[in-house]
């Protein structure tokens, strides 16, 4: 099985800290409503502003984090907390909460940014620095609560393979939840996924689309496993793939391809085979272990290379390699 050796985090952790900084290009989740708006993604976002989009810087510090955390004498040791230490202050947290305030910021990030800052904030609660959760406390508070008033007014699940799935942003809350010791959140997690998936019965996997990072299926499945009590997730796996055995959905053990990797939607495919195998792994299914590893082994060698990969790709490696964390 592919481990995370110190060797590979301290590259992934060279590719973040050359793009967690860099402000452009930039693809902002901004809504302007008068011509003071219009402003740099510096001057929005104090902390991430950089990696290509708000998300991406998130979890790539989320990496770095995870990175530090597991390696703490890494050759990147020293950049990954003088980073962290001009990054995670009260003022510049103060500013991304500010920016939460806006009238037109109330679905901003929703709800794959909110999931990751809250994985972010995880896994600064298990550094040694207890200054950078301190600092950071306001803006997870922050994400806590927009998770509690909006899941009880969502209807229906977000099944999409990109950033709106609602079962993936389900799966990082309930990682945040074991480090955060919040168990009233973790049941509020639970509830709300009984309630969309409890009755999904064999899975066609009509998958992946051709720019998912997620396996809808297997995201659903991970969702059920973290948040369920062992038996009554068997029951429900058994029904919701009831072919695994056979190699069923046939889809599901093949890696998808990637036809052009400057293309950023296309290169979203190649998170798909790093998502799939992190699920993969977790799930622990007999017929899922084997192809888990041919999932993960077809991204890696792509994790370098063009921005419109490398800004983010690292960080779903790392996710496939290491997670859950080890304080979960």
């Amino acid at each position: 099985m592919i481990e995370l050796t110190e060797t590979m985090a301290e590259h992934f952790a060279t590719i973040a800290l050359g793009h967690v900084t860099r402000e452009y290009p930039n693809k902002l989740d901004h809504v302007m409503a008068q011509d003071i708006d219009a402003r740099t993604p510096r001057e929005l976002h104090p902390i991430f502003y950089g990696s290509f989009d708000w998300h991406s810087c998130v979890h790539s510090y989320w990496m770095l984090a995870r990175i530090l955390c597991l390696f703490p004498n890494n050759a990147r040791a020293g950049d990954i907390m003088a980073l962290f230490d001009r990054a995670f202050t009260r003022r510049n947290v103060a500013d991304e909460v500010a920016y939460l305030t806006r009238p037109s910021a109330k679905g901003f990030e929703r709800p794959y940014g909110w999931a990751w800052a809250l994985m972010l904030a995880a896994e600064l609660r298990l550094s040694d620095k207890d200054e950078w959760a301190d600092y950071f406390r306001p803006l997870e508070n922050a994400f806590v609560a927009r998770f509690l008033e909006f899941l009880p007014k969502l209807t229906y699940p977000i099944r999409a393979g990109t950033h709106g799935n609602t079962a993936f942003a389900l799966i990082l809350g309930e990682e945040y939840c074991r480090v955060a010791g919040d168990a009233e959140l973790r049941d509020f997690f639970a509830a709300r996924a009984r309630d969309w998936f409890a009755k999904d019965r064999s899975a066609p996997a009509w998958e992946p689309s051709g720019d998912d990072f997620l396996s809808p299926t297997l995201v659903e499945a991970l969702c059920m496993m973290r948040l369920l009590p062992y038996e009554e997730f068997a029951r429900w796996f058994a029904a919701f793939l009831p072919d695994l055995d056979k190699r069923a959905p046939a889809i599901l053990f093949e890696p998808a391809t990637v036809s052009d990797r400057s293309d950023g939607k296309l290169a979203h495919l190649d998170g798909v085979n790093l998502s799939r195998g992190w699920c993969m792994r977790q799930l622990g299914h007999a017929a899922l272990r084997e192809t888990a590893e041919r999932h993960i082994e077809s991204a890696l060698p792509h994790v370098a290379g063009d921005y419109m990969g490398e800004h983010w790709l690292a960080s779903f490696a790392v996710l496939a390699l290491t997670s859950p964390a080890a304080g979960a």
